[in-house]
């Protein structure tokens, strides 16, 4: 027996900002999705699977329009045709209450009830599946208890939209753990809602695939379904990537970097263990630049330096295709700081003002208050939809305050050496 496990599909999700990016390939970004899902189907064709599970978040809202839940059902009737059925259990995204618009799905599809826990036989393959799906968007309670005892004799699936007892960057929905899992006795857990692959238990083996593609550039390498195999209770299984676009973030080193043209050959050495084996696809590629280096003082003087020298790099990688999403500075001017302090010119006033600001908390909890909340609050909603700083407390604008700092010094330092 084979079988294909995906979860969080989300389905034409919303990929707000894009158009700020001057260049980016909307189109591309915006048919991942999709592309994805027909890539899961082709691999679901080609293997001659038994069946898939989808565990949820098939959608990412309610629709739009049609065209997004004709889009799944052209897929499923792809599967329908190879007598491929697809069980699927409904999360907080596409949760009964959430989806307003229906459309009748082919025969080989089932999706499991929102009342109570549902199990469907497989007897040709001895095999249970179990499954609940979401009434609500937001379900607080823990749906394990209510699913079905196993059924002896088969391999048991249960399937589950769940945070489990928590994972950073998702709500808590349907909270359960490892333990009221593996009470149930079931072989398989098909869990879904983090974003992340997970394998949680290998007895009895309970995974979160993970999407089938990154949405932006928080949801990092490679994204894709489990293949599993079941020979005599024996499971084995394996990663299968789907993305089209890989989102990935990359961390540049410049310590001692002085030369622009060396710059280039940095940055193309930090993205080769991304390439690997995937350059097949479009890598979208957060970058970020640390480290003390006279290279600062060169982007103080011409802002957009070493953003333009990092996308001209990418075009130079002759064996993928590459997409700068964003360039972050995290760097410094090669300077004693105490001893810079201790000048009597514009360098020593900054420094010794700065730590001036830093060292007063509640000076700082005032400025955030009183001043920059009301400012950021007034900024015109495109703005405010970027990378904007939230200044939630007074440690956000010491961040600030220094990247300011790190910012004029590099200027002024600039200027001596001129």
């Amino acid at each position: 027996m084979r079988f294909i496990h995906a979860a969080d599909l989300h389905i034409d999700s919303p990929l707000r900002g894009l158009d700020r990016y001057d260049g980016a390939p909307i189109e591309r970004l915006r048919t991942a999705t999709r592309s994805a899902l027909e890539r899961m189907v082709d691999k679901a064709l080609a293997e001659h699977v038994d069946f898939v599970l989808l565990a949820g978040d098939i959608y990412d809202r309610d629709w739009q329009d049609f065209h997004t839940g004709l889009f799944f059902r052209e897929q499923m009737v792809r599967l329908n045709r190879a007598d491929i059925r697809v069980f699927i259990v409904q999360g907080n995204h596409d949760a009964q209450g959430v989806i307003s618009r229906q459309l009748t799905l082919p025969p080989n599809v089932t999706v499991f009830s929102s009342r109570t826990a549902q199990t469907v036989h497989l007897d040709e393959l001895s095999v249970a599946i179990h499954g609940r799906s979401f009434r609500e968007r937001a379900e607080d309670e823990d749906l394990v208890p209510t699913f079905p005892e196993l059924v002896p004799g088969c391999f048991n699936i249960g399937m589950l939209h769940t945070s489990l007892s928590g994972r950073p960057g998702h709500d808590t929905y349907a909270p359960t753990d490892v333990s009221t899992l593996t009470a149930k006795g079931y072989d398989y857990w098909a869990l879904g809602h983090v974003h992340a692959r997970e394998v949680v238990s290998e007895t009895p083996r309970i995974v979160f695939p993970g999407n089938l593609q990154g949405r932006h550039a928080n949801e990092t390498g490679p994204k894709g379904c489990e293949l599993v195999s079941v020979e005599a209770g024996r499971v084995e299984a394996e990663f299968i990537p789907l993305d089209v676009v890989r989102w990935s973030q990359v961390v540049v080193a410049l310590e001692g970097i002085d030369r622009l043209e060396a710059l280039g050959e940095v940055f193309r050495s930090a993205l080769e263990p991304m390439l690997l084996g995937a350059s097949d696809m479009l890598h979208a590629v957060r970058v970020t630049l640390t480290g003390s280096t006279h290279l600062h003082g060169i982007e103080a003087n011409q802002p957009g330096t070493l953003d333009a020298a990092i996308r001209a790099a990418a075009q130079d990688v002759s064996d993928a295709e590459i997409w700068i999403e964003q360039v972050q500075l995290d760097l410094t001017t090669p300077l004693d700081r105490t001893q810079a302090a201790q000048r009597q010119d514009a360098v020593g006033e900054l420094i010794r003002l700065v730590d001036s600001i830093g060292s007063d908390e509640l000076a700082l909890k005032t400025l955030v208050q009183e001043e920059l909340g009301g400012l950021l609050s007034a900024l015109p909603q495109e703005v405010a939809a970027g990378d904007v700083p939230q200044m939630s407390d007074a440690a956000d604008l010491l961040i600030l305050l220094r990247d300011a700092e790190a910012t004029v010094l590099a200027r002024l330092a600039a200027g001596e050496g001129a």
